[in-house]
């Protein structure tokens, strides 16, 4: 988890109203609230990649893709945080303290970083799992070419999938597919090389 700005215990309307004034993303959990770090141009781009296979895949169904500008609550848990990409599938069910805030997501995505990996995979990952309408838990790699899936199965078990280059990762909740080279391209990696010959 991210430094905690204070060693204080916040009521939960302290940190909705914190959060408002704020211009920077905090998580808050069990009364304490965390910085989140910035992410690297890396880390932006392959999120902005995931977000517009993902757009191109739901086209034309009742589902709404979202940045890492949407918070989300665990409502299990009373984890509050913001996943790099959101998928709401139906009607977004509304935090009542908050407005800005959602309950209901279908697939969370989170492209791992050096100082969040363990904590996203371990930690966050079992906050997660206690979100009812939650089926999938996307991990994107910083370290090498690799996704993974945490899928919620049918009988209430989670199943780990794991796609590398050249193969594609099957969203079973949301229909749709993420290609692996797709989600890792990098149209400036070629031009940097410079022309040849």
């Amino acid at each position: 988890m991210a430094q905690a700005t204070h060693r204080v215990h916040y009521t939960r309307a302290e940190y909705i109203s914190f959060e408002r004034a704020s211009n920077v993303r905090h998580e808050y959990f069990d009364g304490v609230i965390y910085a989140m770090a910035g992410g690297s141009p890396e880390h932006a781009a392959i999120a902005g990649n995931v977000i517009t296979l993902l757009n191109l895949g739901l086209r034309g169904r009742p589902c709404r893709v979202h940045s890492s500008d949407l918070r989300i609550r665990v409502v299990e848990t009373g984890l509050e945080t913001y996943p790099d990409i959101t998928v709401v599938c139906g009607r977004a069910e509304i935090d009542r303290e908050d407005r800005n805030v959602v309950t209901n997501p279908v697939v969370v995505v989170e492209v791992t970083s050096p100082s969040t990996e363990e904590y996203d995979r371990g930690e966050k990952l079992e906050h997660y799992k206690r979100i009812a309408s939650l089926r999938e838990v996307v991990f994107v790699s910083h370290r090498e070419k690799t996704i993974e899936v945490v899928r919620r199965e049918p009988d209430g078990s989670w199943t780990r999938h794991l796609a590398r280059p050249g193969s594609s990762l099957k969203l079973a909740s949301l229909e749709c597919e993420l290609s692996v080279d797709d989600v890792y391209r990098d149209p400036l990696a070629s031009a940097d090389a410079g022309p040849t010959g």
